[in-house]
């Protein structure tokens, strides 16, 4: 497993074939290409698929429970969220089943599509959730709600346009594992992305060690997710850098932080985020309960 992992990391899955050229620079963007059969080994697409099968299995299994607690929340703001969140993880979950679609020409805008959205409903929620958590009080109503998904609606739409120019104006393969290894557009334009959300997870972390803390959030959850999510995006900048530079460990670095965050991020968001917020309305729903037998006399007997 380990073995067929680190030759896809390292080595380029399709092999380049220029039909129909365009060029930026001087160099060569052709995505025309003929594939492989076998572009991804089975462990690859084993170590994608079944995290994602799992969460949204558990998603599924955990709605019924979660729907009602949100109906009786009425919290605009975790209603949303949850919504986005299995939006993203049915897309992410398309996204790891699909990945033959990077091997065949013919699936090349479906692949692209995909991927865009994919990556974009993942960025929304990275940027909700640090909007929702900063202002202390993520079971606001409707107006907190508005705000915090203008700001994220802002960044996402301009996140998208950037990529649908480059990719399908240009033809930068974005999206593509393998082609456009050496591919400077490519690899400077996911540097800027990485680099840019590492600046904002160390901004976080700056303001906690500074003396302006008191203005974030007291959840300790909450700086384990700032932190992972600093060192995930550092680890992927300084991949995307290497890879700029044409160095085979750049593209590998890339590559295991890509994966790691298809694999782990949505889980981990449910765990710090959402569950958190469950467990704290089924221990308020019991203590509700509690009251309201104990004022019926129903532990008169327990005191006597």
């Amino acid at each position: 497993m380990a073995t067929n992992l680190r030759e896809h990391f390292n080595k380029p899955v399709n092999s380049p074939i220029p039909s129909h050229p365009a060029t930026i620079g001087g160099q060569d963007q052709s995505l025309s290409v003929v594939i492989s059969p076998e572009c991804h080994g089975f462990w690859y697409d084993a170590v994608l698929v079944v995290p994602a099968v799992v969460f949204v299995v558990y998603l599924a299994f955990q709605a019924k429970k979660n729907v009602i607690k949100l109906s009786n929340g009425r919290s605009y703001i975790m209603i949303s969220y949850y919504a986005l969140l299995w939006v993203a993880s049915l897309l992410n979950l398309a996204w790891c089943a699909l990945q033959a679609w990077q091997c065949s020409g013919r699936k090349e805008v479906a692949w692209n599509v995909l991927s865009l959205f994919t990556g974009s409903a993942m960025l929304g929620l990275e940027i909700s959730l640090v909007g929702f958590l900063l202002q202390e009080d993520y079971a606001g109503g409707v107006e907190a709600l508005a705000h915090t998904f203008l700001v994220s609606g802002i960044v996402v739409g301009v996140d998208i346009l950037l990529k649908v120019i480059y990719v399908f104006g240009f033809g930068v393969p974005l999206f593509t594992v393998g082609i456009g290894s050496t591919h400077g557009v490519k690899w400077g334009l996911w540097l800027i992305h990485k680099l840019l959300l590492t600046a904002v997870y160390g901004f976080i972390l700056f303001v906690h060690f500074s003396k302006w803390r008191e203005k974030l959030p007291p959840r300790p959850a909450f700086y384990n997710y700032i932190v992972i999510m600093f060192v995930l995006s550092a680890l992927a900048s300084f991949g995307c850098g290497l890879a700029g530079i044409g160095a085979g460990f750049g593209i590998w670095l890339y590559n295991l932080t890509d994966i790691c965050y298809h694999t782990l991020y949505l889980p981990f968001l449910y765990m710090i985020f959402l569950a958190d917020f469950f467990q704290e309305e089924s221990f308020l729903l019991e203590n509700a309960y509690y009251s309201e037998m104990k004022d019926a006399g129903f532990f008169d007997a327990d005191w006597d």
